[in-house]
């Protein structure tokens, strides 16, 4: 990782990045691993960001740093629906299900997904 460029804005300290949340870390590492298997190139994944960034800070999102992340994510779902890796209906039916899963599972404790989490 060392050889690739981070984002702009990215949380960092002296290390690398920085991570508030262990899906943060996750979300990270799938788009590194999904640039690394060749999906999209590393200014496609800038490109991307940049505009989820751009949209949010349009829409009133005062750019604190708190929703980088998030940021994160919904750039990575959109360029994986955008190249054909996943669609946007399946990307929203793992997204309840993860809330669904979460609702439900007690603080502290890992998220597993079960067949109930999935609508319909």
């Amino acid at each position: 990782m060392s050889d690739m460029p981070l984002s702009p804005g990215m949380p960092r300290d002296a290390d690398g990045p920085v991570f508030n949340a262990p899906w943060e870390a996750q979300a990270f590492a799938m788009t590194l691993a999904l640039h690394e298997r060749g999906l999209f190139t590393w200014p496609e994944w800038a490109k991307a960001l940049a505009g989820q960034i751009a949209a949010a800070q349009a829409a009133g999102d005062p750019d604190t740093g708190e929703t980088y992340y998030r940021h994160w994510l919904a750039a990575l779902e959109g360029l994986v629906a955008r190249k054909g890796a996943s669609s946007d209906d399946e990307l929203a039916r793992y997204r309840h299900a993860w809330d669904h899963a979460a609702d439900r599972t007690p603080h502290g404790q890992p998220i597993e997904l079960r067949g109930e989490d999935f609508p319909g």
